[in-house]
């Protein structure tokens, strides 16, 4: 007798386990409680959310500033003048991290003297909010330069990367707005 008791109880506490979830997921359906049923309602539930994130269109996002430029173009306006600051002779990149830039500057012949042989190189951290580039100099051959921020508009597109902005240094007399387009370097 005691076993048909016990087999009772226990289907009692599973009827009253899943009345319990029932009300949790939907407290009107007591009534019409059947397992089955709900748990083909929460599986055609979470079939059609899965569709609606599958189907979501992607976010179209700006194609990142982070990787290895080469200069292809430079140009400097002063005093209302434009003229080309880009020499052929020269390689220069820019290698852009998600914190901080650098770049470096060399002469394409090897030079072997100091009228022949160049090098220049810095850098430092950088901001970027939206097309808003603003390098802070913390590094430079030239030591002048150091400690200086330089604000610039950034715009990519495809594998170009054009930097526009003022250089200003006041101890200097450096004033201008420069142009800069780099080319990204595949790996």
């Amino acid at each position: 007798m005691e076993k048909p008791a016990r087999k009772n109880s226990i289907r009692g506490i599973a009827k009253t386990r899943h009345m319990f979830l029932a009300l949790a997921i939907h407290p009107f359906s007591v009534q019409s409680f059947n397992p089955p049923k709900m748990h083909l309602k929460i599986s055609i539930l979470l079939i059609a959310l899965l569709g609606v994130a599958c189907n979501s269109a992607p976010q179209q996002s700006q194609p990142s500033i982070v990787g290895t430029w080469e200069l292809i173009s430079a140009t400097s306006t002063e005093n209302d003048s434009t003229f080309s600051t880009f020499n052929p002779n020269l390689r220069m990149i820019k290698i852009i991290n998600p914190t901080h830039f650098a770049f470096f500057n060399h002469d394409l012949k090897q030079g072997k003297d100091s009228a022949s042989a160049m090098f220049s190189g810095g850098g430092g951290k950088y901001t970027l909010v939206d097309s808003a580039y603003t390098e802070h100099l913390e590094y430079f051959n030239d030591r002048q330069w150091e400690n200086n921020t330089f604000h610039f508009v950034v715009t990519i597109e495809n594998d170009t990367l054009t930097q526009k902005g003022v250089e200003k240094l006041e101890k200097l007399g450096i004033d201008r707005i420069i142009v800069e387009k780099y080319k990204r370097v595949q790996q």
